[in-house]
């Protein structure tokens, strides 16, 4: 008899940690099998009650979401041993454009730094700049150490991977101003009031506070979006997609195709300057 207990569920926690996974990855894990276990209400797991679930699932989120939720639970059924529960994902056919109402544009940027320095939040206008200007991850800013400004160049250290981020001129002036006027000895740029690195809720929401003022739609307005502007406008000038793999950390250049997707607008336009077509 399959039951999901407590002692189960820490126990998966603790293989999670051991394989080094990072800390949003584990509470992303652990909530999707928690929420599992309350709409099971108490019932034992089989093959037939997950594919229940993920019905349950399919008809209540987008097919993307579906596929996450039971990457968790055959994630979590594998460390159980109970692999006749694993349930396929649903198949996605492959996007070729990008979702022009998520992407963020270059004046929307701009808008969303002139509302962050009217609002007198210098540290979100150069937090978000860092971000923009180097390509960099919201969980990688922690690297952006006052040390690092001052060589230009920050050392990313995450899931055993290493890699260097060389930080602009200007985005070093700017910074170092800014440690000089805060009185930062060392360590962290972005700190909270506390001195502890800022975490991605702290960024997230005060991103979204500038989204009236900006007149940026909220569903534009999130870190990442950020490191995807770097992305595509980097693409865009030097179209060399090996180069800006390694910059962003990505091991594989499929995912950073996804980075690099030109909206369906853009497509359009591009295929009317062909010039083959008669009237």
């Amino acid at each position: 008899m399959r039951k999901i207990t407590n002692e189960l569920i820490e126990n998966f926690k603790i293989d999670l940690i051991e394989e080094e996974k990072a800390q949003a990855t584990i509470e992303k894990y652990i909530r999707d099998i928690l929420a599992f276990v309350k709409w099971l209400s108490g019932r034992t797991v089989e093959k037939q009650t997950v594919l229940e679930y993920k019905q349950t699932l399919i008809e209540k989120y987008a097919p993307a979401s579906v596929n996450s939720v039971l990457s968790s639970l055959n994630r979590f059924f594998a460390f159980a041993q109970w692999f006749n529960c694993k349930v396929k994902s649903i198949k996605i056919q492959k996007q070729v454009f990008a979702k022009q109402e998520r992407e963020l544009t270059k004046a929307e940027y701009d808008r969303l730094l002139a509302a962050a320095l009217h609002k007198d939040n210098k540290r979100l206008y150069l937090l978000m700049q860092t971000i923009c200007s180097t390509g960099i991850r919201v969980s990688e800013l922690k690297f952006i150490t006052v040390e690092a400004v001052k060589v230009q160049k920050a050392i990313i250290n995450l899931k055993g991977k290493t890699r260097s981020v060389f930080l602009p001129d200007m985005l070093c002036k700017m910074l170092l101003r800014y440690i000089k006027e805060e009185k930062i000895k060392s360590g962290s740029v972005f700190v909270s009031k506390n001195g502890r690195p800022l975490d991605r809720c702290n960024i997230y929401h005060d991103m979204k506070k500038l989204c009236e003022s900006a007149n940026v739609d909220r569903s534009k307005v999130f870190p990442h979006n950020l490191r995807h502007l770097f992305a595509r406008t980097y693409y865009s000038l030097e179209k060399d997609i090996s180069r800006l793999a390694d910059i962003l950390g990505h091991s594989s250049v499929n995912t950073t195709r996804i980075y690099t997707m030109e909206t369906g607008e853009i497509h359009r336009k591009q295929i009317q300057k062909l010039g083959l077509l008669r009237c």
